[in-house]
């Protein structure tokens, strides 16, 4: 579904990727993991045309996205959940849903119905639907910022970090729901420093240090792998 083929990229003259080459199939969820540093935001932002890849291509659905820029990614599909979650807090929580379906074109009803699931999914959304999403909490301007993704009924879902900042409880929360919106039929690309939840949901998995790809495999497989232990599950 995406396919990311010897891309590199850099800020200035610091290369912070290198040759890196993954695949995110079809209805699953594949992490990324590493360090701070290690390239993982810089990846997504490759994918969404925020910095643009040198050499290689990426492509989605058989298509080279490599060179279009952000506003044409969105459209046909894609959707990034930034680090730090980036909702407008100026603006209510239900104008900050409603802005997530500005590029949609299909009917008033379809969109209601993804309106209505997310409220479901994320009750404190629907009561406070008119608060302001600057007062909410961390883990509250996270639902928000799941919530406004799917308000763009995206087929594949990048997600940054989701658990940064947040307390245990409302991690596993999170990650409850990334499954939930995995079983949806999305497809998610999920960056987190939490390798161990990552990879215990995850279908598929890459581990990167220092702009390159250093392992690959199951979640399980990697789960399981000696050298990722040490380094980041803390075994």
């Amino acid at each position: 579904m995406l396919e990311i083929k010897g891309i590199s990229a850099s800020y200035g003259p610091t290369k912070v990727l290198h040759d890196i080459s993954l695949k995110v199939e079809e209805g699953k969820i594949t992490t990324l993991i590493g360090g701070n540093g290690a390239g993982k935001t810089t990846t997504l932002n490759c994918i969404m045309g925020v910095v643009k890849g040198q050499g290689g291509s990426i492509s989605w659905k058989n298509k080279d996205i490599t060179n279009l820029k952000t506003p044409d990614i969105v459209s046909m599909g894609i959707s990034l959940i930034p680090e730090g979650r980036h909702i407008f807090p100026d603006m209510t929580v239900m104008e900050n849903l409603e802005l997530g379906a500005y590029k949609r074109k299909d009917k008033k009803n379809v969109i209601k119905d993804d309106l209505d699931w997310i409220f479901d999914t994320f009750p404190v959304l629907k009561t406070r639907y008119k608060q302001l999403a600057g007062t909410m909490s961390g883990g509250e301007q996270q639902m928000l910022a799941i919530g406004r993704s799917l308000m763009g009924s995206p087929e594949l879902i990048l997600m940054d970090e989701p658990s940064m900042g947040l307390a245990p409880i409302i991690v596993e929360e999170v990650f409850r729901v990334i499954e939930k919106i995995k079983n949806m039929g999305k497809t998610i690309l999920l960056v987190e420093q939490n390798a161990s939840l990552a990879l215990s949901i995850a279908h598929y998995g890459y581990v990167i240090e220092l702009g390159h790809i250093a392992l690959e495999g199951t979640g399980q497989e990697l789960l399981n792998n000696s050298e990722v232990e040490k380094a980041y599950l803390g075994l």
